[in-house]
């Protein structure tokens, strides 16, 4: 056991832009693609994933210091610290059990496509900690192993059955051609979008409104350039920060930089991916002429789209804001700020990019989250002891991202009161609609 959790641990310790070249080598490989081509791809791929690391980074170490500006200018203090994804993962992946979740990833994304379940093929492997998250939290409520397991199992099912369902928006919005985004963040905002966008849809006044990239820029010429529009944003967060003019005006040109520079890392990552996608359609319909096969992706691939990142830029502000003013919210908004991207890509694909229905949409996802990550405090502080996660003092974290969605939330709840019967309710109904979905469902 020793011998394969250090395994598993090396192979994380990698990265994604090492682990995924890896895979995709191998896979291209497996699908017949050259060597000296596969070679290539898997490597184009390694560097475009270094690109959009960069820039991710480059917007968080911007972003951080203007959020934690705002907490220190407007006396935020509340007693329980998002401690963000980084952070989420460790705790995720620090134990025995998370680091099965690899394993218990795969093991069932092979299940469900040999039983035709699923179409999507995930080599998305480092996300797997969403799971692994998951299982943690349910340990940490029941003490039970088995049932942090069994739930990791029902949550990638729940996973690859959204991300089937969510990959007709990926491919038509965001040109993403056999893809899906089984996704853990991503997926549970569009959970969210798809009742809200029929609601919007329905409200006199706002379902006439379209507020896209397209339509700003349309209408504002130069100034509606998603690249001028992360300057204004950045200009705005800077002046709520309260920084002087030096430092305002180099946060509006690195926003600018990245809402440009953002999409180009996308499409040089696409350059690697669309060799092995191809042949994989290819293999797909040479073997099963009628069935389609998704490649699952990380969501990144779509966060640098303007319809994503502008109203992700225009939320950081709001979820301030919110966290204080919500009666009984005890989170205090810190690490997930620049992860709000991924937990609007799929809601900006459903609301069809409109800026103003993701800000709405976003804003609503975003107090649920809060709420639920203030209730998930507890089990993600126990979770955060059981790793050796190096709290800093603090007595009390949680996370924005996982730990706010709904999915901690039905697990965790689930599993804290009902145990194995909840969870078993929650497995029976997931494995019922990737039945139907895949055995019974008319193609549209």
């Amino acid at each position: 056991m020793k011998n394969f959790e250090s395994v598993i641990n090396w192979f994380l310790d990698l990265g994604a832009p090492v682990m995924l070249p890896i895979i995709f080598l191998i896979l291209g490989l497996i699908l017949g693609l050259k060597i000296g081509r596969a070679f290539k791809s898997a490597l184009t791929i390694g560097v475009g994933f270094i690109g959009l690391n960069l820039i991710i980074d480059l917007l968080t170490e911007n972003l951080g210091p203007a959020t934690d500006a705002m907490v220190d200018k407007y006396n935020l203090s509340l007693g329980t610290i998002d401690v963000g994804w980084p952070a989420a993962s460790a705790i995720a992946y620090g134990t025995f059990l998370g680091s099965m979740a690899i394993v218990v990833g795969i093991a069932v994304n092979i299940i469900l496509l040999l039983f035709n379940l699923t179409k999507t093929l995930n080599v998305d492997i480092w996300n797997f900690w969403h799971i692994a998250f998951t299982g943690s939290i349910v340990y940490a409520a029941t003490g039970n192993f088995f049932l942090g397991i069994f739930t990791m199992i029902t949550h990638s099912m729940l996973i690859y059955y959204l991300g089937d369902v969510s990959a007709k928006y990926v491919q038509k919005y965001y040109e993403l051609p056999n893809m899906s985004f089984p996704h853990g963040q991503s997926v549970a905002g569009f959970v969210i979008a798809l009742p809200l966008n029929w609601v919007f849809d329905r409200i006199p006044g706002l379902n006439k409104i379209k507020i896209s990239p397209e339509t700003v820029q349309k209408r504002f010429g130069a100034f509606g350039d998603s690249t001028v529009i992360g300057f204004i944003i950045g200009i705005i967060i800077g002046l709520l920060a309260q920084y002087n003019v030096s430092d305002t005006l180099n946060l509006g040109v690195v926003t600018a930089g990245i809402m440009l520079l953002l999409p180009r890392m996308v499409s040089l990552l696409m350059e690697g991916l669309t060799p092995i996608s191809e042949s994989a359609t290819e293999w797909v319909k040479r073997r099963f002429p009628n069935k389609d096969l998704f490649i699952g992706m990380d969501s990144a691939l779509a966060i640098g789209h303007p319809s994503a990142l502008a109203p992700s830029l225009i939320l950081i502000p709001i979820t301030l804001f919110l966290a204080v003013i919500l009666p009984g919210n005890i989170t205090l908004p810190l690490g997930d700020l620049a992860t709000i991207p991924f937990m609007v890509a799929l809601m900006a694909a459903v609301f069809r990019g409109d800026i103003l229905r993701t800000v709405i949409g976003g804003t609503i996802f975003i107090i649920t989250a809060l709420y639920i990550a203030s209730w998930a405090a507890p089990l993600i502080t126990d979770s955060a002891i059981a790793s050796n996660f190096d709290l800093k003092g603090n007595t009390s974290i949680t996370v924005l991202s996982d730990g706010g969605i709904w999915t901690t939330l039905l697990f965790g709840g689930l599993a804290e009161t009902i145990s194995w019967i909840g969870i078993g309710l929650v497995f029976i109904v997931v494995l019922s609609l990737l039945i139907y979905h895949n055995k019974f469902r008319k193609e549209e």
